[in-house]
């Protein structure tokens, strides 16, 4: 069988994807990839979901943040970040996702926006509320616990 000539083929975007979550939060891919078909099905309906094809081509989430490659097909670039934009958890867990950009190949899509979200993070315990508690300082964020369950500070609330 023969390709197809190349103004027939489809043209795709690639949108790089940051994921921020709980410092003890895993997130694997195909449940990630689950969340973002369930939000393009139910923002998009199921003609818009397909024709929008959101496909996850590459994924890494570690110690609270994460990045992702998204393809999507090239008309239907502003439904697919209205259609990630509406993802708020993955398998039951907060996440914060943000679009940090769109390209035009993958390999431009990961050297522009790619890699940035490998800050370290830390164990130590802040004083927060008074009190010492164990948190995850990443960066100037910081994830506690405290006596009403998790809380997402900055250094300047911790001091």
């Amino acid at each position: 069988m023969k390709h197809l000539p190349k103004h027939l083929r489809p043209r795709w975007r690639y949108l790089a994807v940051g994921i921020e979550s709980w410092a003890d939060t895993e997130i694997g891919r195909r449940a990630f990839q689950r969340a973002l078909w369930y939000s393009a099905g139910n923002l998009l309906g199921d003609a818009g979901s397909a024709d929008a094809d959101l496909t996850l081509l590459s994924f890494a989430h570690a110690d609270g943040t994460g990045e992702a490659v998204v393809r999507v097909r090239h008309g239907h670039v502003d439904d697919a970040r209205a259609a990630i934009a509406c993802v708020s958890e993955v398998d039951g867990e907060p996440v914060g996702i943000l679009v940090r950009g769109i390209s035009g190949t993958v390999r431009a899509c990961e050297e522009r926006y790619m890699g940035r979200a490998t800050a370290s993070s830390t164990q130590r315990d802040v004083a927060f509320e008074g009190a010492e508690r164990p948190a995850v300082v990443r960066g100037d964020a910081c994830d506690l616990r405290g006596e009403s369950g998790r809380v997402g500070a900055t250094m300047f609330d911790t001091e």
